[in-house]
């Protein structure tokens, strides 16, 4: 079969499927939400995402954005033949962004999308599977190295307001965003958009119990997209709406009785 090359935005609603075929995902504009068996981050622009063949995934659009999206079945052109060794890129999920040169091609690429003959999309999927393929680390090399929790925390705390994505996280780290959610997870037994995500509430709570901001303001300063996304996270974490917690102060020392679960964007579903 042949591979598919598309632009489309995602729904602004979390949803959620598994199919056949590998597929990568790259921001254009705005921002996208995936978690792909556990593995959770966020997509901006030029940086993207690998979401192997059955691997189930949530996804979700956040407000206006548009995504390029390539299909790539098992025996696509683009992974056999002489481009069989594309094929480790699918080896497990992972999050990316892309370099200067890569950019480069995106845009081409992009162009070259709209014209009103295209070039087979076999060709154009082929060439920029082998560029990224060149750029994936070996992660082996690395296998020992830790990752400084402490600076993490400080660079979250230093930019709250901000909606922080994994490879901004990576890039602090100076790793590679593949590497960087590998040895995080393999740290602290959760995903560094998991993380992420409990250090926003955590911030948003502590604003809820001691300062009297509206509720949207207390989103912007946490990094919340909106006020329903901080509310929808803190109901799905804590149980309760975040107003219940300035009717009943008592609830700001509460604890998620299973944090690793409930901080899963999978619950959405």
């Amino acid at each position: 079969m042949s591979s598919a090359i598309r632009l489309t935005p995602l729904d602004n609603t979390i949803k959620h499927h598994a199919h056949d075929f590998h597929q990568i995902v790259i921001g254009l504009d705005g921002h996208a939400d995936f978690e792909i068996e556990g593995l959770g981050g966020r997509i901006a622009a030029l940086s993207g995402c690998i979401v192997p063949a059955n691997h189930l995934h949530y996804y979700e659009g956040i407000g206006t954005n548009r995504q390029l999206i390539f299909d790539l079945p098992d025996d696509a052109p683009a992974l056999t033949g002489s481009h069989r060794g594309h094929a480790r890129l699918f080896d497990a999920p992972r999050f990316f962004a892309l370099d200067a040169p890569l950019r480069v091609y995106l845009r081409f690429l992009v162009r070259e999308l709209t014209q009103p003959q295209p070039a087979p999309g076999d060709l154009l999927a082929a060439t920029f599977l082998g560029c990224l393929n060149a750029r994936m680390p070996d992660n082996a090399s690395q296998r020992s190295r830790r990752i400084d929790l402490a600076a993490i925390d400080a660079y979250i705390g230093q930019n709250i307001e901000r909606r922080l994505s994994v490879t901004d996280l990576a890039r602090h780290a100076c790793l590679s965003a593949a590497h960087f959610s590998e040895l995080f997870r393999e740290q602290t037994g959760v995903t560094p958009y998991q993380y992420l995500l409990r250090q926003r509430l955590t911030a948003a709570r502590q604003l809820l119990a001691d300062s009297p901001l509206p509720l949207g303001e207390i989103a912007a300063r946490t990094g919340f997209a909106s006020q329903s996304a901080l509310s929808h996270a803190f109901r799905r974490v804590y149980g309760h709406p975040p107003g219940h917690l300035r009717r009943r102060p008592s609830l700001a020392h509460e604890t998620p009785s299973s944090p690793h679960h409930r901080l899963k964007l999978s619950s959405h579903g």
